[in-house]
């Protein structure tokens, strides 16, 4: 790898699917390893094989999939589940297995029991097997920052002899400063022989607001892989933002000197697929990605965007895949200038789902006057959610009054084109059509959020529903979206009761996706 090349580590479907309501199911994570691999990252953390059947699963979904980027796996230092990894990410033609473990004197004390001798002991173990199923080896020392720097450099030159490829130095609760971090690596470069023969990585989080600036400062000193995840989701305070690690590099190419390979042009749309399916939307200060992120509201700021853009933007919309026009479609739209705008927000559809998008499409335009670039979006996310079954909502019918409770009529599609509609009543209209929900399907549920945010403008923009609800002390999440934010609370609702009902056919044991799933946090 020439040595001005960031290689760009994406864990969105590992680290950032661990933060709290962002599980996804196997489709879902599908779809963003797609996203992901036309964004051109290096490598797809996939996930972490060891943690569930169904982690395993997606894993080897993916690697099987043979998208182009490396496809990696997490394991701990042992040989469960170094062979669980390797059996779910060998049908990639390039695949990796990453291997850690705690180092920090907190961590060897608390967590591991362990002396300094054993966890090296159990690291070159790891490695040196992993390096028999798999030729790329990645180590990480996790809570490296808070680790001794003489112990840490001694961690590091063992792992390089025993096989590693790819050193990672985790920062693994956020606690470093950019300062402090330069020197810790600046420090291993100077302190680990044959450093040099390997690639350097970094993985921040975010508790004190500096991961990016963390990882940058990193790369500085001599790092040439960065981990990060899509919107900077995550754990706790989340993790490096890949967008803005990319855009930073770019941008600022004459101080770095350096360049990752990503389709910048992508970011946007990929970061639209992942705040769609984990209903984590991104705040609009959101660098990069945020609504405002090219928004001039100020006076002088406006007046001197007219006369050069470079005035107040340091990069373009278009850079990061954001449509300079919003094109209006309205219901009189056919399916070539549908298909055209399409492909310029960035999605690539097969001719499949190009018609059932289509199709909803229309259905809105006979809504609406006018279709935004915003509201095509939210079809595309959404238009999967509406066809898993067993239950398709038909209609909803809501009746409310200042000093009466709200009553909600719904009636759903069953499998076999039966009908079954109820009608309930509710504290308000979100309440009783969740109740008569409840009623159709026989599943109880108990809502713990609801989130609502705009696709496109206008009144009647379509709504963007996220619910969290609990069943049977398990946590669920769910999507819907309409210019009715009732029904799209519903879609979201019913997505997440169709879920439990085709888990209970199943037979699982474990309705929830993440229950009793071990977590690994690098």
């Amino acid at each position: 790898m020439p040595d001005d090349q960031i290689r760009i580590f994406d864990t969105t479907l590992r680290d950032g699917e661990q933060a709290p309501g962002c599980s996804m199911t196997l489709r879902e994570k599908l779809r963003v390893a797609r996203a992901l691999s036309e964004l051109n990252v290096d490598i797809i953390e996939a996930g972490f094989p060891a943690a569930s059947p169904g982690d395993f699963e997606s894993v080897k979904a993916i690697a099987d999939e043979n998208l182009g980027p490396v496809i990696c796996g997490l394991a701990r230092c042992n040989p469960g589940d170094i062979e669980k990894v390797h059996a779910a990410v060998k049908g990639a033609d390039q695949h990796r297995i990453h291997v850690f473990v705690a180092t920090s004197a907190i961590h060897r004390e608390h967590k591991l029991k362990m002396a300094k001798e054993e966890i090296i002991k159990s690291a070159v173990g790891a490695i040196k097997m992993a390096r028999e199923l798999c030729a790329d080896v990645e180590f990480s020392p996790e809570d490296a920052s808070r680790t001794e720097l003489g112990y840490l450099a001694e961690v590091v030159s063992a792992a390089i002899e025993a096989g590693a490829s790819t050193v990672n130095i985790p920062d693994t609760v956020g606690y470093t400063v950019p300062a402090e971090f330069d020197e810790l690596f600046r420090y291993l470069k100077a302190h680990v022989e044959r450093i040099d023969e390997i690639t350097l990585s970094v993985h921040c989080h975010n508790d004190l607001g500096m991961a990016v600036a963390n990882s940058l400062a990193a790369v500085r000193a001599g790092a040439r892989q960065v981990e990060c995840t899509i919107n900077g989701i995550g754990e706790r305070a989340g993790n490096c933002s890949l967008e803005e690690v990319v855009m930073a590099v770019k941008t600022r190419s004459e101080f770095f000197g350096l360049e990752t390979g990503v389709d910048t042009t992508r970011l946007y749309p990929t970061s639209r697929l992942v705040s769609s399916i984990t209903g984590m939307h991104p705040p609009r200060n959101k660098a990069i990605v945020g609504e405002n992120a090219f928004a001039h509201e100020a006076g002088i700021h406006q007046h001197g965007m007219l006369q050069h853009a470079s005035t107040y933007e340091i990069m373009r919309p278009e850079d990061v895949g954001i449509a300079q026009s919003n094109l209006v479609l309205g219901k009189h739209s056919g399916r070539h200038a549908f298909r055209d705008r399409v492909r310029e927000l960035g999605f690539e559809l097969d001719e499949f789902e190009t018609n059932r998008v289509f199709q909803e499409f229309k259905k809105l335009a006979d809504k609406k006057k006018d279709v935004y670039d915003g509201d095509i979006e939210a079809i595309i996310m959404n238009v999967d959610n509406a066809s898993t079954g067993p239950w398709t909502l038909k209609s909803l019918e809501v009746q409310t009054s200042t000093d009466q409770p709200a009553k909600a009529t719904v009636v759903l599609i069953g499998e076999d084109n039966a009908r079954a509609g109820v009608t309930a009543t509710g504290d308000g209209p979100v309440a009783a059509a969740f109740q008569a929900l409840e009623e159709v399907t026989g599943v109880s549920i108990v809502l713990r959020n609801f989130e609502l945010h705009s696709a496109s403008i206008g009144e009647d923009a379509q709504g963007e529903v996220t619910v969290t609800v609990e069943h049977e002390g398990a946590s669920y999440r769910g999507n819907g979206t309409s210019v009715d934010i009732v029904e799209a609370g519903c879609r979201a609702c019913l997505e997440v009761i169709n879920r439990i009902l085709r888990r209970r056919r199943r037979g699982d044991g474990d309705l929830d996706p993440t229950a009793n799933m071990e977590r690994a946090t690098i």
